[in-house]
């Protein structure tokens, strides 16, 4: 598997074919006609960084799927793309689209985002996010995250504490994390595992709400670039993570597949 990427870089535009096409397969099935969704964590969404590659441009498209129980069928696709404006800096515009068990495809929300490094402490990549999105279905909202990553020998380590309010003035503000552990295993795959769940509200903190845990595999292929060197790539990213906690009622689990383009 090594030696194959060595010698199979991919051209730029088969790489941006491959990553819209994915966008697009990741929607069709919400086409398809199948209660109120749940809200459930980590569906369409990844566990951050906190580095920034300046100069670099990343168009990404994510989707999640619940399966199982009630809420099977649930889903979540989103499209992506950000640019590294520094060394610090990098800003972003993303799209996303939610279908319900028993509904069609709807666009739910588009936003505007920003991360931002702060500084290194102990080894440790310590970042701010933040992002306002504006609601098709919910209210508007601003998210913001702390974002912490150890990256030690073969290991990639990584924190998210998300809180995020409706800029609704009855709804509180809520709470979430995810994280994730991950080796390298290969010179251009890792393994590891993913959770995200649910850390309630700023008037309920620590409820036994939604969790979901699980393996998940990450693969790059890497693509000739104009100095020659293959930094740049394709990143594919599939995993199952299990419902635990209130969530597991309603669902078994959900199945992800994230497909990032560097450039």
């Amino acid at each position: 598997m090594t030696q194959a990427f060595r010698t199979l870089p991919l051209h730029p535009i088969l790489a941006f074919g491959i990553v819209a096409a994915s966008a697009v397969a990741c929607a069709a099935p919400a086409l398809a006609d199948s209660p109120a969704p749940l809200s459930a964590p980590g569906l369409g969404e990844e566990v951050y960084g906190a580095t920034v590659e300046a100069h670099e441009f990343e168009l990404e498209s994510r989707y999640g799927m619940l399966t199982g129980g009630s809420a099977d069928g649930q889903q979540n696709a989103r499209v992506e793309g950000e640019y590294g404006v520094n060394a610090n800096l990098a800003v972003a515009v993303m799209g996303e689209f939610e279908r319900a068990p028993s509904d069609r495809l709807k666009p739910s929300r588009v936003g505007i985002e920003a991360i931002y490094h702060l500084a290194r402490v102990a080894g440790v990549d310590v970042a701010a996010y933040a992002e306002y999105e504006h609601g098709f279905i919910d209210p508007d909202s601003i998210e913001t995250k702390l974002l912490l990553q150890r990256r030690t020998g073969l290991w990639d380590i990584r924190f998210n504490l998300i809180g995020e309010k409706p800029l609704r003035q009855t709804e509180p503000m809520g709470f979430t994390y995810a994280t994730s552990v991950d080796r390298s295993v290969a010179r251009n795959l890792r393994l590891g595992i993913t959770a995200f769940g649910d850390l309630g509200t700023i008037h309920t903190l620590l409820p036994r709400a939604e969790h979901y845990v699980g393996p998940v595999a990450k693969l790059r292929i890497p693509m000739k670039d104009a100095d020659g060197d293959n930094d740049k790539g394709v990143i594919i990213e599939a995993g199952y993570l299990f419902a635990a906690g209130a969530t597991a009622r309603a669902t078994t689990g959900q199945f992800r597949l994230n497909v990032e383009l560097e450039m």
